[in-house]
């Protein structure tokens, strides 16, 4: 993670904000201190279907078991 000063950052704000699009994460500082940090956009679509793939991996078929001998009407 690059650090950098506020007054830096507002010089090259477009400099610093293609670095963070392209992955990399971006502290800004003002008198030494961490105001901010700019990181990279989240794909929400590809983040999704990750978490899916990993739930896939540990799911049963079937894994909710109902009472045999109690009976529901699905029309309620």
């Amino acid at each position: 993670m690059q650090t950098v000063n506020i007054s830096d950052f507002r010089a090259n704000l477009l400099k610093y904000l293609e670095k963070a699009n392209t992955g990399e994460q971006i502290s800004v500082t003002t008198n030494g201190k961490l105001i901010a940090t700019i990181a990279p956009p989240v794909n929400q679509k590809q983040l999704a279907q990750q978490q899916l793939q990993q739930l896939a991996k540990s799911a049963k078929i079937h894994d909710v078991v109902t009472p045999t001998d109690s009976e529901w009407d699905a029309n309620l």
